[in-house]
């Protein structure tokens, strides 16, 4: 006997695909239909945006968003390569950014990398902020710091197109473009509230220094 609240739980695709409809009575397929649809249109809504979507939900904020808000909008963007075409522009000597929008709230970046570069070992002071991969390969470095110990090795992790990181406020990390990709690296940045002063670390010292990301390229 088919049980109807399994059907409401999920499992309605897999009976669907595998059940002749003319086993089904007249009010089991009017359930499936229904939470088939329903299926669908959720599935539909949290991929409905763009790049300028995304833009815009996020010039909408009247306060700071949660890094799980600033995920969730994420993960329902589609982003084309015409969309970031104009912001993929790049630089020798150091990664560039374009700045796509800026709010009291909240900034999107769209930062582009050569072989090789990378950001300093740093953490954002008092910002928290979401890294998505478009296009390449990016490398993520985590640190731990104590003041006693200094900055040490926590973690390593590498990302490609549509991988998607972030961190935390108290977070420390390097993000970078390593030399052995042999390709271009294109990635979103979201950060709320916008990045200010941040602190930068080095390895095995307890020594804090100040650094202030450049203005963005456009």
């Amino acid at each position: 006997m088919l049980d109807l609240d399994s059907l409401l739980l999920g499992e309605y695709n897999v009976f669907a695909r595998r059940c002749p409809v003319y086993v089904i009575g007249r009010h089991t397929q009017e359930v499936i239909l229904s939470v088939q649809i329903e299926h669908q249109s959720h599935k539909a809504a949290e991929s409905d945006y763009r790049f300028k979507d995304l833009a815009n939900a996020l010039k909408a904020y009247h306060s700071v968003p949660s890094l799980t808000e600033l995920y969730e909008l994420v993960e329902r963007t589609k982003i084309s390569e015409d969309e970031v075409r104009p912001y993929s522009r790049f630089k020798l000597g150091n990664y560039s950014r374009h700045r796509v929008m800026k709010n009291e709230f909240v900034e999107m970046l769209v930062l582009c990398w050569k072989p090789g570069q990378r950001t300093p070992i740093h953490d954002h002071n008092g910002s928290h902020g979401a890294v998505f991969v478009h296009k390449g390969v990016l490398w993520e470095t985590t640190f731990d710091y104590d003041t006693e110990t200094g900055l040490t090795y926590k973690s390593h992790r590498e990302l490609r197109a549509g991988g998607l990181t972030g961190s935390e406020i108290p977070d420390i990390h390097q993000l970078g473009n390593p030399d052995v990709s042999g390709r271009d690296l294109i990635t979103i940045h979201i950060y709320a509230p916008p990045l200010g002063v941040l602190k930068t670390y080095k390895l095995g010292s307890s020594t804090i220094d100040l650094y202030t990301p450049s203005d963005p390229d456009m």
